[in-house]
């Protein structure tokens, strides 16, 4: 993680169509989903609902009543690497996931209409990291952000960060700022000059059972007090709580395997 500046959303952004190429929601699909949501429920206190079942059973995780997050199920033959997906706003769906196409990347989902909430698809880059699109009707995407709890951030770890960011640039229109060094790979991606996501290539330090795949930040008030909750709960660390420019960060997997990071803010 370098850049989450701006990544906090505010109730204007968050209750209104989000500009495109926004990431504006986070989903993950277990194997167990009534386990997985106990496990969340108690390390950030959401609670949850039911959401559209186009996908099999799903629900949305709330925060104070308001949505943040999705957990599915996933079919029982599906045995994937498990992880957080950000999904990336679209104003058309369909010419999008038809972009991806153009540039490189699959398809696996979709275009699919998720009832009255909104139309989906979930792709992969070139390199195979998996992402969503999502073109709001109904459900907007995370109603509340910058607050313990909500995604802060979205990070692709990669081989290299040029040649995916460029195509990220091109499906969703980005704009990019790489970091110029020569043992440091990474690039901020930007919509409307405010840093959104960032790209991080990591060469031969990817994890070889995982490939690229995005990484969800979560916010929280207390990094160590957050992971010792987390282990209680049947997490692992990864990273243990470490000082970097944006915060206090712990990298852990949930009980399943799926991997997310905890950041609590300076002051």
């Amino acid at each position: 993680m370098t850049d989450a500046r701006g990544s906090a959303g505010r109730d204007d952004e968050t209750n209104a169509l989000r500009t495109p190429g926004t990431p504006c929601w986070v989903s993950l699909m277990v194997h167990g989903p009534a386990a997985t949501q106990e496990f969340y429920g108690a390390l950030f206190g959401w609670e949850f609902q039911p959401g559209p079942r186009q996908l099999g059973p799903y629900a949305r995780a709330l925060l104070d009543g308001r949505e943040v997050a999705g957990i599915g199920q996933l079919p029982p033959d599906r045995h994937l690497p498990l992880a957080w997906t950000p999904y990336f706003a679209s104003d058309d769906v369909d010419r999008t996931a038809e972009t991806v196409r153009l540039c490189g990347g699959t398809i696996g989902v979709g275009p699919l209409d998720a009832g009255e909430a909104g139309r989906l698809a979930i792709g992969s880059d070139p390199s195979g990291a998996v992402f969503g699109i999502w073109q709001a009707a109904a459900h907007l995407g995370t109603a509340v952000t910058g607050v313990p709890g909500t995604p802060a951030w979205n990070e692709l770890l990669t081989y290299e960060s040029a040649s995916v960011a460029k195509f990220y640039e091109t499906v969703f229109g980005f704009e990019s700022d790489p970091e110029v060094s020569a043992d440091f790979d990474y690039v901020t991606l930007l919509v409307d000059g405010r840093p959104v996501a960032g790209v991080h290539g990591v060469g031969g330090a990817l994890p070889r059972d995982r490939g690229p795949h995005w990484m969800t930040y979560f916010e929280v008030t207390d990094a160590e007090e957050s992971v010792e909750r987390l282990e209680d709960l049947g997490g692992h660390v990864l990273e243990p709580v470490r000082d970097t420019a944006h915060g206090r960060v712990a990298r852990a997997a949930d009980p399943e395997g799926a991997r997310l990071s905890l950041l609590q803010r300076p002051g």
